[in-house]
């Protein structure tokens, strides 16, 4: 049974920062990409960034290239998410994500099978 469970979300002012991590059990599949969405109220989920427990190629939404970074410890399997320079409309519920989607470094919703619970980000201006 594969479980996700995140942790380190919070309430920061903009322009600070915050790391999220995603600690995951359970799991049987050699490689597979490892996700974070995040999902504000009345909007879809979005895509922010992924990371392949093969070979570490991460990829990016351009919403947050350059202020966020994917990473991941294969002897905890944790998976990280660093933020920098939030700001108020980073304020969402992320997610970390499993699964083996058909396009390389993909950021759907739908080609993700495993869920965690999520973890509240508020930034506040």
């Amino acid at each position: 049974q594969v479980e996700l469970v995140e942790s380190g979300g919070g309430s920061v002012q903009a322009g600070g920062s915050l790391r999220l991590s995603c600690a995951l059990s359970g799991h049987t599949y050699s490689h597979f990409y490892w996700a974070w969405f995040r999902q504000a109220p009345g909007k879809g989920r979005e895509g922010l960034a992924s990371i392949y427990t093969g070979d570490g190629r991460a990829d990016y939404a351009d919403s947050v290239k350059g202020r966020f970074t994917i990473s991941k410890d294969n002897a905890k399997n944790i998976l990280y998410l660093q933020m920098s320079s939030l700001k108020p409309e980073d304020t969402a519920m992320y997610y970390c994500a499993l699964g083996r989607p058909p396009l390389p470094g993909s950021l759907r919703a739908t080609d993700y099978n495993y869920w965690g619970q999520g973890t509240q980000v508020t930034v506040s201006s």
